[in-house]
């Protein structure tokens, strides 16, 4: 088994609308260790994680933090520790378009 540690994906979504931040593909588990959440405005905004087990639709019991603040001009790091499944989908929602979330870990294959 192969282990690669990588950027899983970095996304800076459209206002109010849940997003695709990082797809597991196939034949491979994956670790988020880390996801970074920068607020590029002097605005405090919310955000939203969760984790849809097989791309399944968004249900209440997946969200991992719901309406978290990050202050104005801020960054908040998250250190998790989520294990995916194949085709497990992390997505995000920003109430503003103006953060950018970025997810790091590690593929197993």
């Amino acid at each position: 088994m192969a282990t690669v540690y990588k950027v899983l994906g970095q996304s800076n979504p459209a206002a109010t609308t849940l997003t695709t931040l990082y797809t597991v593909p196939a034949s491979t588990a994956t670790v988020i260790s880390s996801i970074s959440v920068a607020n590029l405005t002097a605005t405090a905004a919310t955000f939203r994680l969760a984790i849809r087990p097989a791309a399944a639709s968004i249900t209440n019991a997946h969200y991992l933090g719901y309406d978290i603040t990050v202050g104005a001009s801020d960054t908040t790091i998250i250190t998790v520790g989520v294990t995916m499944a194949t085709t497990d989908v992390l997505s995000v929602y920003a109430s503003t378009a103006n953060l950018v979330f970025q997810a790091f870990g590690s593929e197993v294959s």
